[in-house]
């Protein structure tokens, strides 16, 4: 009798890199993309997620899920797996052509003294510090970025102003970067992501524009700023909310118990909003420490 093979033949992108799939001890999807890792593990509520890892010494049929720590959401099937991970071959190889080089570095930055820094070319340098980091460009590089995303020192930190470096110079970066730079503006910068493509995003295809939707239709509503298990009302969870969900020291507070069943399940996107029809005022004994009305 002849015993299943736990992999699959690698394949080979045109840089050489090659790309393993096979089966984990446990019996779950995974694959290898030179030094990255990648598993379809099931998850709690059902469905399954992609684990990430890197640098795992061993085959891939004595990988258990114990080794993964990356989380990178939802996957809908095997197709939708095989799919990241030819994606993230190309990203690798693309970014091996490039030939970006790593440097020593002392520069100072906006987020502290730079420990070392990558060149991606001439005039564009990522930093990375002890606590943070990102790009510096150079005055002829940062005349390049547009006008709404332009940072006047020509530094743009790695969270999500990065993304307005390869709005800029898109052909200093693999199609997964640009991708996720694409999608970062139009999460965190809609009317200039707007501006650039000539078109308006509809709801529920930009975060921030959700946001101030929503903020902007609830002005008047009381919104929750805070809460809290109530410790003196079993099933209810105390809650302060301002107006519009306003934040700050002038703003005025007002507490409501609301049913943590309830609360748990329709807190939304962006806040809880109280049914002043529905939701109890609460003058009582608090659970905030130091709450004073």
């Amino acid at each position: 009798m002849t015993a299943t093979p736990n992999t699959e033949p690698a394949s080979t992108t045109p840089a050489g890199l090659a790309v393993l799939y096979g089966r984990t001890a446990e019996g779950f999807l995974a694959a290898s993309v030179g030094d990255n890792a990648f598993a379809m593990l099931p998850g709690r509520a059902g469905g399954h997620y992609l684990a990430t890892a890197w640098r795992l010494a061993r085959p891939i049929a004595e990988w258990t899920q114990a080794n993964f720590y990356g989380l990178s959401g939802v996957l809908a099937d095997e197709d939708a797996f095989r799919a990241h991970v030819a994606e993230n071959a190309q990203h690798q190889r693309q970014r091996a052509a490039f030939g970006r080089r790593e440097i020593s570095s002392c520069a100072s930055t906006p987020w502290g003294v730079s420990q070392g820094a990558t060149v991606y070319a001439e005039g564009v340098i990522c930093h990375s510090t002890a606590g943070h980091g990102g790009f510096q460009l150079s005055l002829e590089r940062n005349g390049c970025v547009h006008p709404s995303l332009r940072a006047a020192d020509g530094f743009y930190e790695e969270d999500c102003c990065w993304a307005a470096v390869a709005q800029a110079v898109p052909e200093l970066f693999t199609d997964l970067e640009n991708a996720c730079a694409d999608r970062t503006i139009r999460h965190s910068f809609p009317d200039t992501w707007e501006a650039i493509h000539g078109t308006t995003l509809e709801p529920g295809q930009s975060s921030e524009k959700d946001r101030r939707d929503f903020y902007a239709r609830h002005a008047g509503d009381w919104i929750v700023v805070s809460a809290i298990q109530s410790g003196h009302e079993p099933d209810f969870t105390e809650v302060v909310a301002t107006l519009g969900g306003k934040r700050g020291g002038n703003s005025e507070g007002r507490r409501y118990l609301v049913p943590s069943a309830e609360y748990g399940t329709s807190g939304g996107s962006f806040g809880f909003v109280i049914d002043e029809s529905r939701h109890r005022p609460h003058d009582g004994p608090s659970s905030f420490v130091g709450w004073s009305g």
